[in-house]
């Protein structure tokens, strides 16, 4: 019997390097005895001048949730979840990637990758990843089942950081088609919403063999003129474009401008981390105000975490850096499905978005839901995916 050739040192890590390889996530109590430590000695500043979030988190408010963090906040129930999940990794381009990998039991389910934003997670998913994957246990039939992977953008959560400049939704984008053609899917479907919307939107354009369509529930597109006639939901689109432009936005200023210097205050205390996220899950989720009405404590912190935990709170505002001009139209000539939640950031009108896709197969209007939609609606955003991609399968 002849013996097999031993393979390369340079081969042997070339294969290594694109294997799947399962991971368990087991943060150090020691990182947990810090984030008490560092808790208990939080220095807060004094109440805000006005009632209300009009000057950003209310000082009462973040008082009450981090004593929740510090003291009936359990971590191991999250990591638990994403454990019994099923997390991987695997090396793209250099970078390693970490994501979560459910598959259905139905072998002709039709394969999606689910890309969060920024301040999202891979847990903003968690509540649909059952439904997607098992249908028929979630008011569906076996017709709707889907495999989900649910990726970490890089220098988010459990992907490793990228050390140089150059990793933005485009090279991300091309990443992600990497990723499903080397778990075998040779056809699939895209969904994001946030910085997810990018990259999704930019694998429509690069069109990666095997991908069918794509879904977002957030779109980036403006009108083509403003010298006709405006429709009701075009002179609403422009007023939130004007408060973005003019209040909203100010934390984007910041992190695609000076992301490392944001970075030394967030990494340094979790009070402060808490704080920046905070604010935004009130702000753009459909809350009436309240973040807490819409999601509890323990889900707002177990998305924290996935930024406190890995210290990526510079890693991750630099896709702010590299990328803050990849929010503007991109034509897609892919299938492309809309769900404008009512009180997503901007809800965009479809006139606008029809510019851009001219291959829009679904427009959907879901009576609740906002920035966060497959945290805070889980099955409006289900619905959406399955009467959306019914027409691919």
């Amino acid at each position: 019997m002849i013996p097999a050739p031993a393979i390369s040192g340079p081969l042997r890590r070339a294969i290594l390097a694109s294997a799947i390889r399962p991971w368990r996530l087991e943060i150090p109590q020691s990182d947990l005895d810090d984030l008490a430590l560092r808790l208990a000695r939080t220095r807060l500043p004094e109440t805000e001048t006005v009632e209300g979030w009009e000057q950003g988190v209310p000082r009462d408010r973040l008082a009450d949730l981090l004593a929740y963090w510090r003291d009936g906040y359990d971590w191991r129930r999250c990591e638990a979840r994403l454990n019994d999940l099923g997390q991987f990794r695997t090396e793209i381009d250099g970078l390693d990637i970490h994501f979560l990998h459910v598959r259905s039991r139905h072998e002709n389910a039709l394969p999606i990758v689910l890309t969060h934003g920024w301040p999202g997670s891979v847990v903003e998913f968690l509540k649909v990843i059952g439904p997607l994957t098992d249908p028929e246990s979630h008011g569906g039939e076996a017709r709707d089942a889907f495999h989900v992977v649910v990726p970490s953008l890089p220098g988010f959560g459990f992907s490793q950081r990228p050390c140089a400049a150059g990793w933005g939704v485009e090279r991300i984008a091309a990443a992600w088609g990497e990723l499903m053609r080397r778990l075998g899917y040779a056809r699939y479907v895209a969904q994001g919403g946030d910085w997810g919307s990018s990259v999704t939107i930019q694998m429509g354009v690069q069109a990666p063999e095997g991908l069918a369509g794509i879904h977002l529930n957030m779109v980036a597109a403006r009108p083509a003129t403003l010298d006709e006639p405006l429709a009701e939901d075009e002179v609403e689109a422009l007023r939130l474009l004007k408060l973005y432009a003019e209040v909203e936005s100010a934390y984007a200023r910041q992190q695609s401008t000076r992301p490392q210097t944001l970075g030394y205050a967030l990494a340094d205390s979790p009070a402060g981390q808490a704080a920046w996220i905070y604010e935004k899950f009130q702000r753009w989720s459909d809350c009436g105000g309240d973040p807490e009405t819409i999601l509890t404590r323990d889900e707002l912190l177990d998305d924290i975490m996935l930024y406190w935990l890995p210290n990526c709170a510079a890693s991750s505002a630099r896709l702010y850096y590299e990328s803050m001009k990849a929010f503007r139209p991109f034509r897609v000539d892919l299938p492309v499905g809309v769900s404008n939640f009512p009180k997503e950031i901007i809800p965009i009108p479809r006139k606008w978005a029809d510019q851009v896709f001219p291959r829009i197969m679904h427009w959907g209007t879901p009576p609740r839901g906002g920035h966060f939609a497959a945290f805070e609606q889980p099955e409006l955003f289900v619905g959406e995916l399955r009467t959306c991609f019914a027409a691919l399968r």
